[in-house]
Parts: structure tokens; sequence; C-alpha cells
């Protein structure tokens, strides 16, 4: 039977190609189209056979991704971008072969956008924050990385209802946390509100239907007071000559509702009962003459007027904001902008795409997401590692601004509860690190003041000044936090250095020798005997107390006995061959194990050097350890030696069953496993159970182990664990 339509041609990728080759011939040259085409077809090969979560050709999302890209007017390496973002992490094409293909800058894109795959890390959280730290570095060379994957995450999210449970609220949290505040940031309000509805109904799915029935339901009755509303503002425009404006009622999205409601503690019928409208007109000073225009037919709420035209917000944003008490009471919300600030307030850093012929329009998106993305370059050389720099991205995101002024007049914005130690890292990172005083409207003020709209504030430094890791109490802005302690870790690394040489030149003065007598061969030997990559950060171990100086100082004192053989000289005998050491470290020194914990190698330890028995061994969990702490300065952190060999003494308690032969069947287990007994101790005994304390001999921690387990599968043995309680007190 013959087919009416060609089957391949209604494969879903096929019909999301068409989509896109239609949105793009719209604005894009056919020159560019080709590339277009030549990037799905590479896109297609890379992904043949792979297919998502939901059974659909894998192909199919990164075309989804073109598609949003394109709603924004996304240029032609964009696009492909887009196309291509995944097959660098999914297949086997390079980053060079897209480059050789498609140009470097098309390959930066792509290679922005992919994540890291070689990651040595401990936890998700600390490859998430390597990852967005990679991709906000390359976000700040090419702001169209950010935009592509903005586009992959909104389409992942669109798509998210086949994942898991689990797996559906940790990509939402996410987009809630990271994805959808960077939209927000670069003034992508379009993006934005779909992420935050999207990510809310899949992270508490149950609030969402809620609050969704509740609006669907109160929607009907508002229409009418919508619409008396707007024809009212309409008609008093037009009497004064504002005929081309545009007035629309619009609706509050549920999760901006929701976050209303929990952050505010108001009920459902006090957030919804808030109308909102938008005046959309032309020229800026039309903005102003509208402005007066509803305040005359509405009477204002006072304080609630906000000009964001002369004053935009940090992601570009410009409109002017006021809230009217309208008909029978009902607060009215009123936004007044111009066509272009519409564009800009929709679209954000994406409208200088739709408008790169025009650059007046896209100017302000650009500038303002520039300098945001200079303060994130700074952020970031501060930051100590990823996890550090996701928090500060965080705390850098999540922030409404307060307008302060510097002396000349220059407004610098600030998150809502920043402080004076803000404001001066805000203008200077050296004016931060220096400030020790300021004037708040001509009058002295503490550094950890608040700031309020409108303040000029005048910043005293001084030449001896240095930040205080007190201000890390108050401070908010991701930028002072990350310079006080990008500072903090470089002066105590410099003090601990210094402490560290001068505590090492102690011990060795006491044998008449000075550090800087040391030979470049013995200072070699010396790091290669302890493992440290440079003397530096031996120096920094012993400023720390991570080392101790004595150990250190008798290592070089007796380095024909313990350094490399290279120190000995010809002629002489060979160094001894020493009995394998029990701790790392402790080469030359009396080492003991603390009998109240019994430690074994595996345990996790602590050490401390006690003048009449050398270096005694705790287990960090050990009972006296707290005590000890508050008494003894030489504590150092000390672990097994890598070839540790020999014998341990360890205690078990077991709870038996007092029958005749019970002992009998557990030392034939513990004979069987080489582990020889020490000693028994019987604490408790009755008719039916008795508690035992052993002392065995075991290898390792693995050993006891191993020895645990088969003493449990007898059936006289009705509990059996570690003894690691204090027997006797420590002196």
């Amino acid at each position: 039977m013959a087919v009416p339509f060609d089957i391949a041609s209604e494969l879903p990728q096929n019909k999301l190609l068409r989509r896109l080759n239609a949105m793009l011939a719209e604005y894009l040259p056919s020159a560019h189209l080709a590339d277009v085409q030549r990037a799905y077809d590479l896109a297609a090969a890379s992904h043949e056979g792979q297919f998502r979560v939901s059974g659909e050709a894998y192909i199919c999302h990164p075309v989804s991704v073109a598609i949003i890209l394109a709603g924004m007017r996304m240029d032609a390496r964009g696009i492909i971008a887009g196309l291509l973002h995944d097959v660098i992490e999914d297949s086997a094409v390079t980053k060079a072969q897209l480059a050789e293909q498609f140009g470097d800058e098309v390959a930066n894109l792509v290679d922005g956008v992919s994540k890291l795959t070689q990651l040595d890390c401990k936890s998700r959280a600390e490859a998430q924050a390597q990852n967005l730290r990679k991709m906000v570095m390359a976000m700040v060379k090419d702001l169209r990385v950010i935009m592509v994957k903005l586009a992959d995450r909104l389409h992942n999210m669109r798509t998210l209802g086949v994942m898991t449970p689990e797996r559906r609220r940790r990509i939402a949290r996410e987009t809630l946390d990271i994805y959808a505040p960077i939209a927000n940031r670069l003034g992508m309000n379009e993006v934005r509100l779909e992420l935050e509805d999207l990510g809310f109904s899949a992270l508490y799915p149950y609030r969402y239907r809620v609050l969704e029935q509740a609006v669907s339901k109160a929607r009907g009755p508002r229409k009418e007071v919508v619409g008396t509303v707007e024809a009212a503002i309409t008609q008093r425009l037009a009497d004064a000559g504002l005929t081309d404006s545009q007035v629309i009622g619009r609706e509050k999205h549920l999760y901006s509702i929701y976050q209303k409601m929990r952050g505010k503690r108001r009920s459902f019928a006090e957030v919804f009962d808030v109308y909102a409208f938008r005046i959309v007109i032309n020229e800026v000073d039309e903005c102003y003459r509208a402005l007066g225009i509803t305040h005359s037919l509405f009477k204002p709420v006072p304080g609630r007027f906000k000009d964001y035209i002369a004053v935009p917000k940090a992601n570009g944003y410009q409109s002017l904001h006021t809230t009217l008490v309208g008909p029978d009471g009902l607060p009215l919300e009123i936004q007044i902008r111009t066509r272009s600030m519409h564009q800009i307030a929709e679209s954000g850093v994406a409208a200088h795409w739709a408008y790169k012929s025009d650059d007046t329009r896209a100017s302000a998106p650009i500038t303002r997401a520039d300098e945001w993305l200079r303060d994130l370059v700074e952020i970031q050389k501060d930051a100590g590692d990823s996890l550090e720099f996701l928090e500060n991205l965080k705390v850098d995101l999540f922030q409404q601004e307060v307008y302060v002024l510097t002396p000349k007049g220059k407004i610098i914005k600030l998150p809502r509860g920043a402080t004076i130690v803000d404001f001066a890292y805000a203008v200077h990172t050296d004016i931060g690190n220096a400030c020790v005083s300021a004037r708040m409207d001509r009058v002295l003020a503490p550094l950890q003041t608040i700031l309020q709209n409108g303040q000029t504030v005048e910043i005293i430094t001084a030449p001896w000044a240095k930040p205080n890791p007190l201000w890390l109490n108050f401070v908010v802005t991701a930028k002072a936090r990350a310079s006080i302690r990008a500072y903090l870790r470089h002066f105590q690394v410099q003090e601990a250095i210094s402490l560290g040489r001068r505590l090492l030149d102690k011990e060795l003065s006491e044998h008449n020798r000075r550090f800087e007598e040391l030979t470049l061969k013995q200072t070699k030997a010396l790091l290669t005997a302890l493992d440290s990559p440079s003397m530096d950060q031996l120096l920094e171990d012993l400023g720390l107390g991570n080392r101790l100086p004595f150990l250190v100082a008798r290592l070089l004192l007796n380095d024909k006995a313990q350094l490399p053989a290279e120190e000995s000289e010809p002629g002489e005998d060979a160094p001894v061959k020493h009995k394998p050491l029990i701790i790392k470290g402790t080469e030359g020194m009396v080492v003991s194990l603390a009998r109240c914990c019994r430690p074994i190698p595996g345990d996790p330890i602590v050490g401390f050097f006690n003048p009449g028995k050398g270096i005694v061994i705790h287990l960090n969990e050990c009972k006296n350890v707290h005590d000890l702490r508050k008494k003894q300065l030489n504590w150092l952190d000390v672990e097994w030696d890598r070839h540790v060999s020999g014998e341990f003494s360890v205690e078990v308690r077991l709870e038996l069953l007092n029958q005749l032969g019970t002992l009998a069947k557990v030392a034939a287990v513990l004979s069987r496993m080489h582990a020889n007994i020490e000693n028994v101790q019987i604490n408790n005994q009755d008719a039916r159970v008795s508690t035992d304390i052993i002392t065995l001999q075991v290898k390792d921690r693995i050993h006891l182990a191993n020895v645990m387990r088969e003493l449990r599968k007898l059936s006289v043995v009705l509990k059996i664990s570690r003894n690691k309680a204090e027997l006797r007190k420590h002196k």
C-alpha cells in the first residue's frame, strides 16, 4: 500500500529542524544557514545511537536548544554552538576538530559549556562547583556561553518529568539556586520566569498545584477589575495626548507569589489582591508624564515610588515603579517604561543580538553585564577553592540593591544590608584593605554600619591598616568577602612561614647551628625525607603546628644516619637500616601508643610530645584527647607509616552466652585468624550472659575487622564491639 507521506520526514528531529530553519531564515543570511546545516549534520552523526531518558533521539535536545536561541535572535555562531554543545562531552569529537571545522570561536563556546570530565572531587557539590567555575570563566570571555547554557537548562527543565523524583529535585534546586538568578542578573526576564516556575513545580509539586488551582479560581472575579482600571488609564493617557501607548494588566507568576507568601508571611489573598499593570510608551519624557497622569487618576502610596530610569538596576533594567490606591482601596502596582526598555527588561543581554543593528538599544544590558563579569573575575581570583567561589557567587546573585553616593557624586550599587566595608571594597580592593573608618553624610560612623539609599559615604584609610577577620561577620557582598579571605590567607601563610623559620632556627641554635648555614644538599635531602614540596611549605607546616620543630631539627642534626646516602662521605660505613616506622615522620624519636584507647594501623590518630615518653599516639575520638588538647601545646597531626608492620594490642568487648566451652570456641576462632590473646577480663557475669574484655594482638584495622566478623558467626556471641573506653586516667 502506498504511503501518502514520507515517514522519515515526520521524525521528531526533522520536524524540529524545519522549525529551526524557518526561524533562522527570518534574520540570518543564507550563507550562515549552510553553516548551521553542517553543524546539525555533525551533531546528528556524533549523537547517533544515543537516546534521552524519555526515549527520543538525543539530537532532539540540541536542536531544541538551538530553537530557544533562535527565539533570542542569536547569531550564527551561537546557534552552531547550541547544536554542538554536547558533542565534546558525550562523543569522540574534540575541541581541535570543532575549531578546524567551525573556527576557534565556536570551539571555545562549546568547550565553555562542556562539563569537566576528569575531576578529582570528594563530593558532588565540589564537582558542581568546579564545573560552574569553569563555565563562569568562559562566560567572562564570551556571554554567549551562558546563553547557550541557559537555553540548555531551559529545555532540560521542560523535559524534567521523565526523571526520577530525587534527580528532579536536585536539578530543580540547582536551577532555582544558580541558573534562574544568573538569568535575572543578565536581565533575561522571560527565561528567568520560566526557569523559576518549572523549578518550583519540580521541587514542590504539591505546593505548585495548590497555588495554581487557587490562582485559577481567583482569576475570574479579577478580570472585571483589571478591565476597568486598564480602560481608565488608557482614556486618561489619550486625553493627555499619549495615544500611542499600551496598558497591560499583568499577572504575577506562581513562584513570585510563593516567594512573597513565604518571605513576607502573607496569605494568598493578601498577595493576590495586588493588581499589576504595565504602561509601555515611546519616549523617556513621556514616562514621567504618564507617571503624573496615573498619580492624578489614583492616589499614590507614600514611599512606594522608585525611579529605575535615572538609576537602572544592576542588570540594566529600567522602569518607573509606583503603587496606587485603586477602586475600592485595591492596591495597584504600576510599571512605566519605553518600548526599548521593555525589550531589555524581558530579554536582557539577549536584546544585544535581537537589536544588534541598533547599538543604543543593546548598550545598557551589555554594559551592566560587563561590570558584573569584571566583579566575577575578581571574586574568582580571590576564592580559595571552587566551593568558596560557588558560595560567593550565590551571595552575589541573591541581592536587592541600595544606592549610595561617593563624595564626588558617583552612584555605587550594593545589595540590601551592605555595610561601609562592602562600600569600600566596591570602590576598590585596596581601599577596602586599608579602610579604618568612614563618614556617612559627614558624620563619623563605625565600619559595620548598614547603608541606606541616598547616603554619601567617604572612606578614611591608613597606610598601616589591614583587613580584620571580624569583618567577615558583617560583610554581605561576595567581592568584600572574597577579598578579605584572600588577604587573610596570604597574610597567615607569610606569618606561618616566618614563625616556622624562627622555631626551626631556635632548635638548631641550641646545637650551635643556624638555618642560614644549611647547604642546598641538606635542604633537598630534608624535603625528600619529609615528603614536602618546598622549604616554604615545610616552614609553613612548622609555623601552623602541623610539624614539630625538634623533629625537623633532629633530622638535620643526625643527617648522616637519617637522610639519604648522598650525605655519606667516601670510606664511611653505609647508613644503618632502621626498623620499619610506626608513625610517618618520627625518625629517631621514641613513639608510644596510648593504652587508654589502643590505636592500631588504619585508625585516625593524633599525637603529642611528652618530654618523658616521646611522641604519644591517641585515637582522634579518645576521651583523653579533649582534656589534653587544653594542656599540651605540642600537638601534631600524624599518620601511620605506609610500610608499618608488627602486632598491635586492641581490646574487644564480647557479650557471650554463659555456658560450657564458650571461651574455647572464641579462642579457636582467634587462633585460626592468627590473633594472639594477651589478656581476658570478665567484667560481669550472671546465669545466662557473660561480658568479657579480651586484649588481642592484630596487624591492623582490616585484620581486626576480619576477626570480629568471624566471631559474630559464633552462636555463643551475642554482641561484639571494639572497646575504646578509657581503662585508666592518663598521667
